[in-house]
């Protein structure tokens, strides 16, 4: 059985260097980072099974780096705080956290909480429902694992790319601008293009004809975006 990996965001040395010894006497895979803005680039381009997430690193809020994450992905999270008051926050909907730990902590306490939130994760996987798969047009869509196939060949979507497609599966037959599918598809716009949407429409037209070189499930519509047509 491969070993689950954990990735803890902590800006303070000492308390990094106690979860990652407890973590990997645990025998869960580490990997650590010190800074939060590092996170979602990292997330996106590693495999991860759970996040131990600080509330209050000095670049980046850990509740907004959650927001982000949740945008894209339902990868589990748990936060370390020392502010009691944000407990109702962190295990709101809004931002997705799994779990909460207040320092100070007992790293048993810690572990026992990776523990459960990886669990209840792989007791739901093994239980997925509806919710968690899309079928379309001989698209196969599972969410939960940011997977997609097109007439049973796997399609190798960058985490960008399988959010438009799923937007796309799910409203099949609307029209989306570029803005609209930027603001679903990124948490934050303030430097990005609406053009990059274009970038990304025609990767995953290039990656679906490689497949069937006559399909056009995501077609152009002058003047106002994109939209997916039925096969």
């Amino acid at each position: 059985m491969n070993k689950q990996k954990i990735l803890i965001v902590e800006d303070e040395a000492h308390i990094a260097e106690v979860l990652i010894a407890y973590c990997q006497n645990n025998g869960y895979l580490v990997e650590h980072l010190s800074s939060g803005k590092e996170v979602i680039s990292f997330v996106e381009e590693n495999s991860v099974d759970l996040i131990l997430l600080d509330l209050m690193l000095p670049d980046i809020d850990g509740l907004e780096i959650c927001k982000k994450i949740r945008k894209f992905s339902q990868l589990p999270i748990i936060m370390i705080t020392a502010k009691g008051e944000e407990i109702d926050k962190l295990l709101g909907l809004e931002f997705g956290a799994d779990d909460y730990i207040c320092k100070p902590f007992s790293p048993r306490e810690v572990m026992a909480r990776v523990k459960t939130v990886l669990r209840r994760v792989t007791n739901n996987n093994t239980e997925l429902d509806a919710a968690n798969s899309i079928k379309h047009s001989e698209f196969e869509m599972t969410i939960n694992e940011f997977e997609v196939t097109f007439k049973g060949q796997f399609l190798d979507l960058t985490p960008r790319e399988f959010l438009i497609l799923r937007l796309f599966l799910e409203n099949s037959g609307r029209v989306f601008s570029r803005d609209e599918i930027l603001v679903y598809a990124y948490s934050d716009t303030l430097d990005i293009s609406d053009r990059n949407i274009d970038t990304h429409i025609k990767n995953i037209r290039k990656k679906i004809n490689q497949i069937a070189e006559e399909a056009e499930p995501i077609r152009s519509v002058y003047g106002i975006g994109y939209k997916f047509n039925k096969l």
